[in-house]
């Protein structure tokens, strides 16, 4: 099968199932149809970016004969029934992060994919611009000594408000942790997929900083902004607003990061630095097209993204000449070719080249030693 031979299907219409949506079309991957939390709005929004079909459910949507792939981009707490549901109906699966709200869901998912055999992917999209590629390669290569210490942030502003409201801030769907597990999830893949090391203990400070807010009754699209009246619902926050967390890799290696979405000025940045024995390497997502190498003893150097400079892993996912920026969008394209590569095989590679199920667990148990560590105040290891 080509992989403009497959059609896929999207459960979940907001801003990262469209985004999904746009992504696939790149590819030349068909998106048949799509499934909304009700008919009503999945019609607007399938009307309005020229999706065909709006699936009335789930077990519809997965035993359709002309689907062979479902994307799950619904809120974090229907995850792990969705996947169940497409698994049962032997379908490839890509789902959003977190892969499931608990340890023990995500290690169901990680035994129920691999005997299915089919081709399962977590969505840590920012680990596929390519300077994260490339430098995941000079890590592996030597070319920065043994990494030693990894720092960074991911910040955000789009929940600095007290009238900023969005499903993530209900426990029931987002689950306990919300700035740590919706952003700070993609910081800890993103820096151990580089630096080739697993989290093994964690220090976490979480913070809620907006305690109360007020909100419309309705749905509030992700980043979209809630006009301030009288009529909005009060309610008390629980979950993180903001958090800082000390890390110790397995090998001894140790790190740091800080996470928030609360900090104005801040829309989507990214920040990373891993210091090695000899060099050391940084990236900044709002300029995704340069990877900064420091040296000791010589001028630094900046590298920009071009496939004739890259290592062949990372030149593989540029889709533009040197010059031309590529971005949040061209993520998911890199990141679905990928993907899609092995459904087009009609099973996962033995080392796949994207994030798995096993991945998502991964994540999943850092960020519950993380909550633990909190509520202990005290290092606690992740539970493998």
């Amino acid at each position: 099968m080509s992989i403009e031979q497959i059609k896929a299907g999207v459960v979940g219409v907001g801003f990262i199932g469209v985004a999904h949506i746009e992504a696939l079309r790149r590819l030349g991957i068909d998106v048949v149809g799509v499934l909304g939390s009700s008919p009503d709005r999945a019609r607007t929004k399938a009307d309005a970016i020229g999706v065909g079909r709006v699936f009335d459910s789930l077990e519809e949507m997965a035993s359709a004969p002309d689907i062979d792939v479902v994307h799950i981009t619904s809120p974090n707490y229907a995850h792990a029934d969705q996947v169940r549901t497409v698994l049962d109906a032997g379908k490839h699966v890509v789902c959003e992060k977190p892969l499931a709200l608990t340890s023990e869901d995500t290690g169901d998912l990680v035994s129920r994919a691999e005997a299915a055999g089919v081709v399962n992917a977590v969505c840590f999209n920012i680990r596929f611009y390519p300077a994260n590629h490339q430098a995941r390669s000079m890590v592996a290569n030597g070319d920065i000594g043994e990494p030693r210490f990894i720092t960074g942030s991911y910040h955000q502003d789009w929940l600095l408000l007290e009238t900023d409201w969005n499903w993530r801030l209900q426990p029931e769907q987002a689950g306990e942790l919300r700035a740590v597990a919706d952003i700070g999830s993609h910081w800890l893949d993103l820096t151990s997929f580089i630096s080739g090391k697993r989290i093994a203990e964690v220090m976490a400070d979480l913070h809620t900083l907006v305690p109360v807010r007020r909100h419309p009754a309705g749905p509030v699209e992700t980043f979209a902004t809630v006009d301030d009246s009288d009529d909005l619902i009060e309610e008390e926050m629980s979950s993180d607003d903001a958090a800082g967390i000390l890390l110790r890799y397995e090998d001894g290696a140790r790190g740091a990061v800080t996470i928030s979405q609360v900090s104005a000025g801040q829309k989507n940045s990214v920040r990373y630095e891993i210091a090695g024995s000899e060099s050391a390497i940084r990236w900044f997502s709002a300029e995704p097209d340069d990877l900064f190498i420091g040296h000791r003893g010589r001028a630094n150097e900046i590298l920009n993204r071009d496939p004739g400079l890259y290592a062949p892993e990372a030149a593989t996912l540029i889709n533009y000449p040197g010059g031309h920026v590529e971005g949040f969008p061209d993520s998911f394209r890199a990141l679905f070719s990928q993907i899609y590569a092995d459904v087009a095989r009609g099973e996962p590679a033995d080392t796949p080249a994207y994030p798995t199920f096993s991945d998502g667990h991964d994540v999943v148990l850092a960020t519950d030693a993380i909550a633990k560590s909190h509520q202990d105040q005290r290092w606690t290891a992740v539970q493998r």
